[in-house]
């Protein structure tokens, strides 16, 4: 293929698309690395499963941001409505017919394939699409209570009451990355404090139920001793094992690390490749490699940023700086926890982390922004548009 149809298919900001190549070469090396010993245990000596299933998922993705990159933006503004239903239904049927793992239902199993989805992945993406959707057809009513209370936060409550009951950091999470959209969006500061306020109490009056109605088998127990062993810091070794390890991966890295796959803490770290990644990868590539991973995902971020400016409507850009934020945001929530400065939560590294319905959603999201920044660049160098993109600005 040559340089010019290289740069014809994948069009958009050529420094997001060197991001998302670094960021899949160093998801490779990673996963390999931390999921060996794993691997042979697990999978009849097959050292390279997890590797192998990773490129095939991270294949698929790039598939997805190809796909999806060339979809007219304004596109992701005419479903958002329908794509947030169809999130809200399946986590309702997870909630009453999900695959429970590690105590927790929080999985959708595709009947056939065994493919399994985590449907707090896909709510969360399609959330944040229609709450930019939603700030720009109310943009003139941010300042009535009702009209944003009904409009942008009842689905963002609703969402978050399915979630809650089994995934409490991942409800969370979307939580606060609906505020920081909604902040962007210029709702009015005395609005996300009332709203803050409610979801507390949301929050504590649901626990207090819930330990009523299933005193013996509920989640809020675990959310409990996680709180509590984080700022007490007296947990057992058993309670406090992920951290510990964690920390002892951490500590050993020193300031260039060990070297790729030289990690020992690998085969004593549960979740190594995926919720505690991070940490193995400061094993192996020390402080300097941490430094470099982190200054790429505010990389993504400052593109992130460039692009949204390009754009002179409401809508590309508040879904492109929610997308990001999304990403940004769970990144950091992710290396807190591995470096021990955040409770426990569960979530995975975007872009690096192995997984499936992860991949396929950061995937999704990273083509949707580039759809934006595909249209912002045509649009800068007066090239031919669809008769759709043309046009999309009426209604964006």
């Amino acid at each position: 293929m040559s340089q010019v149809t290289i740069k014809r298919f994948f069009r958009g900001d050529r420094y997001l698309w060197g991001l998302i190549a670094f960021f899949m070469l160093i998801s490779l090396l990673s996963v390999y690395s931390s999921s060996v010993g794993v691997a042979y245990s697990s999978h009849h000596g097959d050292t390279f499963y997890f590797l192998r299933t990773q490129f095939i998922m991270l294949m698929l993705g790039l598939l997805i941001i190809v796909v999806t990159h060339w979809i007219p933006y304004i596109k992701y503004m005419q479903f958002a409505t329908i794509g947030l239903g169809v999130a809200i239904i399946l986590l309702i049927i997870t909630l009453f017919a999900g695959v429970s793992i590690n105590q927790a239902t929080r999985w959708l199993e595709i009947p056939g394939i065994g493919l399994r989805l985590q449907t707090s992945d896909l709510a969360k993406v399609a959330l944040v699409i229609y709450l930019a959707r939603g700030l720009t057809v109310y943009q003139n009513e941010l300042r009535n209570f009702s009209v944003v209370t009904m409009k942008l936060m009842a689905p963002v409550a609703v969402v978050c009451a399915l979630i809650m009951s089994e995934n409490l950091s991942t409800a969370a999470m979307i939580f606060m990355i609906s505020m920081i959209i909604l902040f962007i969006g210029r709702v009015p500061f005395r609005f996300l404090l009332a709203y803050a306020g409610l979801g507390v109490a949301a929050v504590i009056l649901f626990a207090s139920l819930l330990m009523i109605v299933k005193k013996d088998d509920n989640r809020v127990q675990v959310w409990k001793n996680r709180i509590e062993t984080y700022f007490s810091g007296e947990g057992s070794a058993d309670d406090d094992y992920q951290a510990n390890q964690a920390k002892i991966a951490i500590s050993t890295g020193k300031l260039f690390g060990k070297l790729p796959g030289k990690s020992t803490q690998r085969n004593m770290l549960p979740q190594s490749n995926s919720d505690f990644i991070f940490a193995i990868i400061v094993e192996e590539y020390g402080l300097f490699g941490a430094m470099i991973l982190i200054m790429s995902y505010l990389a993504i971020m400052f593109r992130g940023i460039q692009i949204a400016r390009k754009c002179d409507y409401a809508f590309p850009a508040l879904m492109v700086l929610g997308l990001t934020v999304m990403i940004v945001f769970q990144a950091f929530l992710n290396m807190l926890v591995a470096v021990g400065l955040f409770p426990v939560t569960g979530q995975t590294l975007p872009l690096i982390s192995w997984g499936r319905t992860s991949v396929m959603v950061i995937s999704f999201s990273l083509g949707a922004i580039l759809s934006v920044s595909r249209v912002m660049n045509a649009r800068e160098r007066s090239e031919k548009l669809s008769d759709i993109e043309q046009t999309d600005t009426n209604a964006a």
